[in-house]
């Protein structure tokens, strides 16, 4: 018998922001058969309410520098209002679904990222994911819902990127699984040119990569993204997608496919 299929979700912060959106997304998400674990971040209401609480919002390269204040908000952001909000919804659409943090069940271990030039603060580097607790919940028919936060296992939290936090837990249940990989976002996939929607580049491969990125078609935050996607499938995840969450539910649209 082959592996069961295995669907890792990660949404952008945009779908989280609009509730209409949430609510769309969550309902299909609910019927999708099979094994399935969902990522979220929350980055814009995370802002928003360091904004509430008179606490500067510092972004380096659209990476966050997380303070002691910055980690206490972020905390009550993504791993409680979102996350439990999200649980809520899943449930009201009859799919039953735990929430987590990385430090639940001791899944997501992760270091502080060591300072160079920049001092991120308490941003956390994935060492090690557990798999143990979040296979059990797969193989007893639950659905799990991460925020990106991870720990150290000394009793430190950790904001870690939740394109990251996807991509680790596709490759440490590859081995256990046949992993699908999906990004989902407000585009269609990745554009040849940024300001024209249905210039979806539909294939990219370690070839034709190099080349857009020589070109300046592919740039800034879509960089680490697709370095994420190539080191996945590196390690056995089996098919990694970018594009609108409809890639998920309808076959006609069209999206962008990560290829070795």
């Amino acid at each position: 018998m082959g592996k069961k299929k295995l669907k890792v979700i990660k949404i952008g912060g945009n779908i989280i922001d609009d509730q209409m959106k949430l609510k769309d997304f969550l309902k299909s998400f609910a019927k999708l058969k099979g094994p399935k674990i969902l990522v979220h971040g929350g980055g814009k209401l995370a802002s928003k309410m360091a904004k509430k609480m008179n606490v500067p919002v510092e972004m380096i390269e659209g990476r966050r520098v997380t303070n002691a204040e910055t980690l206490d908000i972020i905390t009550m952001v993504y791993a409680g209002k979102i996350n439990k909000n999200i649980v809520a919804q899943l449930q009201a659409n009859n799919c039953n679904t735990i929430g987590f943090s990385g430090a639940d069940g001791n899944t997501i271990i992760a270091k502080k990222r060591p300072v160079n030039e920049i001092d991120y603060g308490f941003v956390g580097d994935i060492v090690k994911v557990e798999v143990s607790v979040i296979k059990l919940l797969l193989i007893n028919n639950l659905s799990i819902l991460f925020c990106a936060i991870s720990h150290d296992r000394k009793g430190q939290l950790f904001n870690t990127n939740a394109d990251t936090i996807a991509s680790e837990l596709a490759i440490a249940l590859s081995k256990d699984f046949e992993v699908e990989l999906y990004y989902c976002f407000e585009k269609n996939g990745v554009l040849k040119d940024i300001h024209d929607d249905s210039s979806v580049i539909e294939k990219i491969d370690q070839k034709n990569y190099i080349t857009f990125k020589e070109q300046g078609i592919i740039s800034d935050g879509m960089i680490p993204k697709l370095d994420n996607c190539f080191y996945a499938l590196e390690k056995k995840v089996k098919k990694i997608c970018i594009g609108k969450p409809e890639m998920l539910f309808d076959k006609n649209i069209k999206f962008t496919k990560i290829h070795k």
